[in-house]
């Protein structure tokens, strides 16, 4: 890939790679960067919910915005943790606890429920999810209270345990498009027979990109901000 400042007529335009910050939604950062940059057609490859961290490709511009289908469907790594013990409608941190379970499972019984996460899959998309059915977005039906059936989807997943330290239970997830890691949470909890939800989350690639090569989310709200930095970090060409 290659980087240039901006296009001919003077506007800002390419791929910025940023590093979300907890607490922020992705939206948040379209509204920083047509603040910075001072382009209105700012768009994103993927969002990551509020408490999740990591790579968002941010695209600037009409010609990248237009990219936004083509990155969506690449597949994305994480670093994930699951808490144990605690099962929440949402299935992450920020939904209401549903179940607790003073069960602790053994490092054995972890690695033998990672095993089920390998390779293609079904998932069933969670209720708090941006899936449609009839029209209707479920997170919608689910904060009425409303439960449906959901059809399961296939996916691809390589699941890999990085640490097991109850109630702590960190892993690595290389999927497709349309993987949700919370739910992962949640079925390891299921089948542990102890209940989880997904408590933290770090997307480290998408597609291509890294996180290594990510600017830092906090930058972009600091006043001093570096106008002319930003636009050397844009990518206006994907090898």
């Amino acid at each position: 890939m290659t980087t240039s400042p901006q296009t001919p007529d003077g506007q800002p335009e390419g791929i910025l790679l940023v590093n979300k910050l907890r607490g922020k939604t992705s939206f948040s950062l379209v509204g920083i960067l047509r603040r910075l940059l001072k382009v209105k057609k700012i768009g994103h490859a993927g969002t990551l919910d509020p408490f999740a961290t990591g790579v968002m490709v941010m695209l600037i511009g009409k010609k990248f915005t237009r990219l936004s289908d083509q990155l969506l469907c690449a597949d994305k790594e994480y670093i994930a943790t699951a808490l144990l013990g605690v099962a929440t409608d949402s299935y992450d941190c920020d939904g209401q606890v549903t179940e607790r379970s003073e069960l602790i499972p053994s490092q054995e019984d972890v690695k033998e429920a990672i095993k089920q996460f390998q390779g293609e899959i079904s998932q069933v998309p969670p209720m708090f999810s941006a899936k449609k059915k009839n029209g209707k977005k479920l997170y919608e039906l689910a904060r009425k209270g409303i439960t449906i059936e959901r059809a399961p989807v296939n996916i691809q997943v390589t699941t890999e345990l990085i640490r097991y330290e109850y109630p702590e239970l960190e892993f690595k997830v290389s999927c497709s498009k349309g993987t949700y890691i919370r739910s992962i949470a949640h079925d390891l909890g299921q089948i542990l027979g102890c209940g989880a939800h997904l408590s933290a989350l770090q997307r480290t690639r998408s597609g291509s990109f890294l996180l290594n090569d990510c600017i830092d989310g906090a930058l972009l709200e600091q006043p001093t901000c570096d106008l002319a930095h930003l636009q050397k970090r844009l990518i206006t060409s994907i090898d």
